[in-house]
């Protein structure tokens, strides 16, 4: 009889809802990373203001990071779109699905709230980020030339299909 081993261990993730209380790990952790969308203190603080912009932010934990954040996601829903604005993966939780389990949450969010599309923006430079985007069906849709700075570079649009938009006037 032939010995099975269970192969390497399962990573799950779980998505949930960010909270006030999850801003301080949030900024932390975009801090130390390089790409990642650099938003003030004021920015994070005001994501939970009672007048701030709709936006869904998404946390994403993992049983191999069991202390800290594998991962966050931020995106603004506005009338018919909604904008990923902040997408943000610990080193030590990368290549685990962590940032498509993130996408595809709230693409289902913005599919539920009627959205047509989903968009975002990336570093010309970030590989990584645009081969996950494109792999997961977001097409590239223009460029913003000279868009971020610490280097200069220019930022890829992306845009993700999603239903007709009734748009109430």
């Amino acid at each position: 009889m032939r010995n099975c081993s269970p192969g390497p261990a399962v990573n799950v993730v779980r998505i949930r809802y960010a909270t006030a209380a999850d801003v301080p790990p949030m900024r932390s952790l975009a801090q130390n990373i390089p790409t990642a969308a650099h938003w003030s203190v004021a920015q994070y603080d005001s994501l939970f203001s009672p007048d701030a912009p709709q936006r869904i932010a998404l946390i994403a934990e993992s049983d191999s990071t069991p202390t800290a954040f594998a991962g966050f996601l931020i995106a603004r829903l506005l009338p018919c779109t909604c904008e990923i604005e902040n997408l943000v993966v610990a080193p030590q939780s990368r290549r685990r699905r962590i940032a498509s389990s993130l996408i595809r949450a709230v693409l289902g969010h913005a599919q539920a709230a009627n959205c047509a599309e989903v968009l975002l923006e990336v570093r010309e430079s970030n590989t990584a980020a645009r081969r996950l985007y494109e792999k997961i069906g977001f097409r590239s849709k223009s460029r913003r030339s000279a868009y971020y700075d610490n280097p200069i570079e220019d930022a890829v649009l992306y845009r993700f299909p999603l239903q007709s938009c009734d748009k109430i006037d």
